[in-house]
C-alpha cells in the first residue's frame, strides 16, 4: 500500500492463497459457499448490503460453529457517497442479569473470566440476549436494495439440500465434542453414531431450514416477536436461562458514528465502543508513529518488541475505560489523542518490557466470523459477527436449529469493573471491520475473527501494508504476535534467533501455531480495481466479478 520499494525482513514467508482481482464486485467470506451466496445477490443486481446479508446468513449454515441469528455483531459500511457508519448489534445482557451472577475463579490475567462450572461459557445461562438478526435485517432494510427472501435463498437452500463439511469444521466439531454431545440436538446434527462429522460428509439442518423460512416470511419479528422468540424463551424458562420475552422486545440495533484517527497520512476508521478496536488501533498507531517501523524490518525482534509493548499499553487501558458507553463514561477523545499516545511512548524502553498498568481513570470471544463487500457503486460493508465461542453455549433451541450464543463470556464475571455485567448492558468485543482511506479515497477494508486478538492481529495487517509495503495477500497471511501483558505469543514463522532475542529483552515466549482466525481484505486501486485476499488460517474464498453486460444498443446479428 505504499509507493517505496519492498520493505526489509527479517521473518520471511511464504503466502499459501492467492488473491482475485476483479472490477464490478468482490465478495470475500470465510466459507467458499457464503462467498458464492453473496456473488450470487451482486450479480442478481444487488449491492454490497445485498450480498454481506446473504453471506451472513450462508455461514450460519456453512460455519455453524462461529456465526448464528441468535449471535451479535458489528458492520461497518461505507456508502457510495462516501458516508461512513457503524450498525451496532452486539448482544445485552438479559435484564435478569446481574454483577453477581457467577462465581469468579481468578483474576490473573488470562483467567480473569474464569467461572464455576463454566457458566458464563457452556449451557442457558452464558446466553445474551441475541442482535445479529435484528442488526442484519436493518441493515438490509435501511441500505439494500433486495427482498428479504431473496437474500435468504442461498442459506434455506444450502440448510435443506445440505452441504459437504470441510476438514475446518470437522476439526471444530472435534475439538467440542465433549460439550456438544450433552445437547441432543446438536449431538444428532455433528456427533452421528457419536463420532463428529468427517470431512466429506453432507450435513443437512431441516429445522434450521424451517426457522429461515420463517424468517423470511415474517423478517426479525419471528424472533423478537414471533414463535422462534417464544421458543427461545420457553427453553430458557425451562433450562435456567435469563433471557424472557422482554428482553427481546426491548432490543435495539444502534448507529454509531465510527472512530477516526490518522496514520502516516491514511486516516483510519473501525467502530467505537463497546468494540475496543478502533479506540485501540487507533492508539496504539499513534504510539507506533513515533518510531520507524518500516526500517525496523518485518518481524524483527525491535519491531515485535514494540508491538507488544503498544499492545500491552492499549491492553491496560482497555480494561479499565472502554466499555458500553451507555454505563460506562468512555474517553475516546483521550485515548485516541496523539499527545495521551506520546506520554505513553515516553515510557517505551527498547531494551526490556515491563508491566504496563492504565493511564487512565475509567468511568472476550476466539470464534467469529468476517465478511468484507465492495460492489461497482462504491458500498462497501466490512462486518463482524459471532456466536463467540465455538458452537457458542453448545445448546441448540429444539425444532428451531438455532444455536444460542455464550457471549455472557465477554462480561468480567467480577463486580464493580467497567466490563461487569448490569441489565440491559452491551457485551464488550474486539471485533474490527477496519477501513482505511488515502487522500479521501478508499484504500483497503479488513477484518478477522480471533477474540481478543482480533483487533491487535488486524493492527499488524495495517502495519503490514503502511510500514512493510506488502501486498493485500501478504499482509493477511504474515505471521502473527499477541500478548495482552502476560506470555507473548509468537507463530511458528518468526525464527528462533528473534524469539531469543525477545525472550532476553524479558518477554515470556509461546509458540503457536496460529494466531486468531481468518482474515480477508479488499484493497481498492486508483483505476477501480479491486483485489480481495483471505489467508490460511480458516476457509477463506475471495469472489471477483468483471465484465458486466453488453453495451448499450448492442444487438446480435448474423
Amino acid at each position: 500500500m505504499t509507493d517505496s520499494p519492498r520493505a526489509p525482513r527479517v521473518t520471511d514467508f511464504a503466502c499459501e492463497k492467492r488473491p482475485a482481482t476483479g472490477s464490478r464486485g468482490m465478495v470475500v467470506t470465510n466459507h467458499p459457499l457464503a462467498s458464492a451466496a453473496g456473488s450470487e445477490m451482486l450479480l442478481a443486481g444487488g449491492n454490497a448490503v445485498d450480498a454481506a446479508v446473504a453471506a451472513l446468513f450462508t455461514l450460519t449454515v456453512v460455519e455453524p460453529m462461529m456465526v448464528g441469528v441468535l449471535g451479535g455483531g458489528v458492520a461497518h459500511i461505507r456508502l457510495a457517497d462516501g458516508r461512513h457508519l457503524v450498525l451496532d448489534g452486539l448482544s445485552t445482557a438479559p435484564g435478569r442479569g446481574s454483577a453477581t451472577m457467577y462465581e469468579p475463579l481468578s483474576d490473573e490475567i488470562g483467567k480473569a473470566r474464569l467461572v464455576r462450572d463454566r457458566e458464563n461459557e457452556v449451557g442457558p445461562k452464558a446466553v445474551a440476549v441475541p442482535g445479529a438478526l435484528a442488526g442484519w435485517c436493518e441493515a438490509l432494510a435501511r441500505f439494500g436494495t433486495l427482498p428479504l427472501a431473496d437474500v435468504l435463498a442461498p442459506a434455506i437452500r444450502l440448510a435443506e439440500r445440505g452441504f459437504v463439511a470441510s476438514p475446518y469444521l470437522s476439526d471444530c466439531i472435534t475439538d467440542c465434542a465433549k460439550d456438544l454431545a450433552r445437547d441432543p440436538g446438536l449431538s444428532a446434527l455433528f456427533l452421528p453414531g457419536g463420532q463428529p462429522l468427517r470431512p466429506g460428509d453432507r450435513l443437512v439442518q431441516g429445522d434450521y431450514a424451517a426457522s429461515l423460512r420463517l424468517i423470511a416470511e415474517r423478517g426479525p419479528a419471528a424472533l423478537y416477536d414471533g414463535p422462534l422468540g417464544a421458543a427461545l424463551t420457553s427453553f430458557m424458562a425451562s433450562h435456567g436461562g435469563l433471557i424472557d420475552q422482554a428482553d427481546l422486545a426491548a432490543f435495539r440495533v444502534i448507529e454509531r458514528a465510527p472512530v477516526r484517527g490518522t496514520y502516516r497520512g491514511f486516516e483510519i476508521l473501525g467502530p467505537p465502543p463497546p468494540s475496543s478496536s478502533g479506540v485501540h488501533i487507533v492508539q496504539m498507531l499513534n504510539i507506533l508513529e513515533g518510531y520507524d517501523i518500516g526500517g525496523l524490518g518485518f518481524g524483527s525482534a525491535d519491531a515485535v518488541h514494540l508491538l507488544a509493548e503498544a499492545l500491552k499499553i492499549a491492553f491496560a487501558d482497555r480494561a479499565v475505560a472502554t466499555a458500553d458507553p451507555a454505563f460506562v463514561a468512555v474517553p475516546v477523545d483521550r485515548l485516541i489523542a496523539k499527545s495521551y499516545a506520546e506520554e505513553r511512548r515516553s515510557r517505551i524502553d527498547l531494551r526490556r518490557t515491563q508491566a504496563w498498568t492504565a493511564g487512565l481513570a475509567g468511568g472476550e470471544s476466539a470464534n467469529t466470523t468476517h465478511v468484507t463487500v465492495a460492489d461497482a457503486a462504491g458500498n462497501v460493508v466490512a462486518t463482524t459477527q459471532t456466536i463467540n465461542g465455538l458452537f457458542g453455549a453448545c445448546t441448540q433451541i429444539p425444532g428451531t436449529g438455532m444455536l444460542t450464543n455464550n457471549y455472557m463470556y465477554n462480561f468480567d464475571p467480577h463486580p464493580g469493573r467497567a466490563l461487569s455485567i448490569a441489565p440491559g448492558k452491551r457485551v464488550f468485543t474486539s471485533m474490527a471491520p477496519m477501513m482505511a482511506l488515502r487522500d479521501g479515497r478508499l484504500a483497503f477494508a479488513l477484518g478477522l475473527p480471533g477474540g481478543l486478538r482480533i483487533f491487535p492481529s488486524a493492527l499488524q495487517a495495517i502495519v503490514n501494508l503502511i510500514d512493510h509495503g506488502m501486498t493485500l495477500q501478504e499482509a493477511v497471511e504474515a505471521p502473527r504476535v499477541w500478548t495482552e501483558g502476560g506470555v507473548l505469543e509468537l507463530e511458528q514463522a518468526f525464527p528462533d534467533a528473534v524469539a531469543e532475542d525477545l525472550a532476553a529483552r524479558g518477554h515470556s515466549i509461546v509458540r503457536m501455531p496460529r494466531i486468531a482466525g481468518g482474515m480477508n481484505a479488499i484493497g481498492f486501486a486508483p483505476d477501480g480495481t479491486l483485489t480481495g485476499a483471505a489467508c490460511w488460517r480458516a476457509d477463506g474464498t475471495p469472489v471477483a466479478i468483471s465484465g458486466g453486460l453488453a453495451r448499450a444498443g448492442v444487438r446480435f446479428t448474423i
